[in-house]
């Protein structure tokens, strides 16, 4: 008997591919630097800023796609503490320690370069795209061994969480009491359903829908509305059961969104926000300092941060060297976590709303710090990794 699972076509092998949704959103990325710099550019421009009902398409885009991307991120988030790579303290010193280096020295680099009223831009090289990143692993296949991709993942969990709190703590502004106040009630709705043990998602993400406009109108950016109701949402693990049997609420819909997310939310977040105008822009803009805080801050900071502060946790004992890897390819992966794209971007929106040149000038150094250190990262993983293949070959003979 035929079976279709059994001999999977090209379409659902690439759906299946770790890369591909790292592939599509670099595509995303490409097609909207091509339109912003061809004839469509006008155009480009006026389906995004065009009402929306009582949004433009941008803002639906950045503040309502974006959110289910956020509601993706907390479930991830909250499934590994709970049963996962971050579910106990040894587990979570070394990459814990690593993004909390790849969070201040890309900061401290870009702080460098800005003073004034750019300075507020000091959070947009602090973050990995955790899509490009784990995508160039996935390319790299057994060069590189299991313990970095563990240990990759979970640095990126870490990372997207400290985002998330820089997001709410620092780029927040004009708070309104009552609608906040409706926001923390819907927030106490949605733990009454977890501790009465709903396991329906419909009643969650009702509420989850008027969370996300409470926390619109009270001035706080609604995409963290993704991020709470996400760590409402109950989990239960059956023992013996991968992920992908268990039937928790959190993994039935952790499963749901995971291919839109990656093939249709963030690429459309690519497509809509990575179109700068070169042609457009001042001679000055390729080389203003935000263009250089936030290239740098990529470049040189993640890579400074994440592999100086995991080797001083390794030093000191807090943390273990992940296992059959190479200092050599520990720099590769801190190279990776130089790949910033789509919180970079999203951090860039909050800081500058209301100075598209800024924001170009942020997006040009994001574009160019993510494409070296994911140019660098895989050369160096794919040099490292062919001479361990090689040495554990000799080994075998």
């Amino acid at each position: 008997m035929y079976h279709p699972h059994a001999h999977p076509s090209a379409i659902r092998r690439f759906l299946e591919a770790q890369s591909s949704a790292g592939i599509v959103l670099m595509g995303a990325a490409v097609a909207a630097l091509l339109i912003a710099n061809s004839p469509l550019a006008q155009d480009y421009a006026a389906i995004l800023h065009a009402d929306v009902g009582p949004l433009s398409l941008e803002h639906w885009i950045n503040d309502g796609l974006m959110t289910i991307f956020f509601l993706l991120v907390g479930l991830e988030i909250k499934r590994e503490i709970l049963d996962g790579q971050l579910s106990t303290w040894p587990r979570r010193a070394l990459p814990g320690v690593a993004a909390l280096g790849g969070m201040i020295v890309p900061a401290l680099i870009y702080l460098g370069f800005n003073r004034g009223s750019t300075a507020i831009g000091w959070a947009i090289p602090a973050a990995t795209d955790i899509a490009f990143a784990l995508g160039v692993i996935a390319l790299l296949g057994k060069r590189v061994p299991g313990s970095l991709r563990i240990f990759l993942a979970a640095l990126a969990i870490i990372d997207d969480l400290g985002a998330v709190i820089i997001i709410a703590a620092f780029y927040t502004s004009g708070l309104s009491l009552p609608y906040l106040a409706g926001a923390i009630l819907a927030i106490f709705v949605l733990i009454g359903f977890n501790r009465f043990g709903v396991r329906r998602l419909s009643p969650y993400l009702l509420v989850g829908l008027l969370l996300w406009l409470l926390i619109l109108w009270s001035g706080l950016h609604a995409t963290l509305a993704g991020v709470i109701l996400a760590f409402a949402i109950p989990m239960e693990r059956t023992p013996g059961r991968s992920d992908a049997d268990c039937d928790s609420p959190l993994h039935r819909l952790e499963r749901a969104l995971q291919k839109p997310v990656g093939f249709i939310v963030v690429p459309i977040f690519g497509l809509a926000n990575a179109g700068v105008p070169l042609l457009g822009l001042p001679s000055g803009a390729l080389m203003a300092p935000v263009t250089f805080g936030a290239a740098a801050g990529l470049i040189f900071g993640k890579t400074i941060g994440v592999f100086c502060f995991s080797s001083l946790a390794v030093r000191m004992g807090i943390a273990d060297f992940p296992a059959h890897a190479t200092r050599i390819q520990m720099l590769g992966i801190a190279l990776l976590c130089g790949i910033g794209f789509t919180m970079s971007i999203f951090i860039t929106l909050l800081a500058f709303p209301d100075s598209p040149l800024l924001q170009a000038q942020a997006k040009i150094g994001i574009l160019t710090g993510s494409f070296v250190s994911g140019l660098i990262g895989f050369a160096v993983l794919h040099r490292a990794g062919n001479v361990a293949l090689h040495a554990s070959g000799d080994m075998a003979e």
